[in-house]
């Protein structure tokens, strides 16, 4: 797996051990990252995102991760640890809001999150991990299989309410 090895680094990246679990000062750079992600999202004033970041935080088996860089957010995970009834009770997860902040793509960080969030994942027991993305770049998805995904192991499907 690519991804499970740490990048190759030149003078001038990144340090090592910027890998880390996010904590409550970080929110307003995680929600600058969620904004390139999803620039379409509504700007909420009232409070349901600080509450939610709480939550999560708060919540066992449900981990966001963070890269950063010399005290910025430059990258973010969210890995959710599901506990299940098959797999000899192994626990399987779900990464979702895989983001790299978008002057520093193509450098090497998001295969430095993800080999820390798949490792977070097999630390955890989890049998499988899977995500989904919505894009259709070609460089998205090689990302992923570069990781270890597979794109043709499941096929997904996604319900919305109307």
């Amino acid at each position: 797996m690519l991804c499970a090895r740490a990048p190759a680094r030149t003078a001038g990246d990144y340090a090592p051990g910027m890998f880390r679990t996010a904590r409550p000062d970080d929110f307003p750079q995680l929600i600058r990252l969620y904004r390139q992600l999803n620039p379409d999202d509504p700007h909420l004033s009232d409070g349901s995102d600080e509450r939610a970041f709480a939550r999560i935080l708060a919540t066992e088996g449900l981990h966001l991760f963070v890269l950063d860089l010399d005290g910025a957010v430059v990258a973010t995970t969210y890995l959710n640890v599901i506990p299940n009834l098959s797999r000899s009770a192994s626990p399987y997860a779900v990464i979702e809001n895989v983001v790299v902040d978008e002057s520093r793509r193509g450098t090497g960080l998001g295969r430095h999150i993800m080999a820390g969030t798949l490792r977070a994942a097999w630390d955890a027991g989890c049998y499988k991990a899977m995500l989904m993305t919505g894009s259709r770049s070609p460089a998205t998805h090689a990302f992923y299989l570069a990781c270890g995904f597979s794109g043709d192991a499941k096929t997904a499907y996604l319900a919305r309410p109307s």
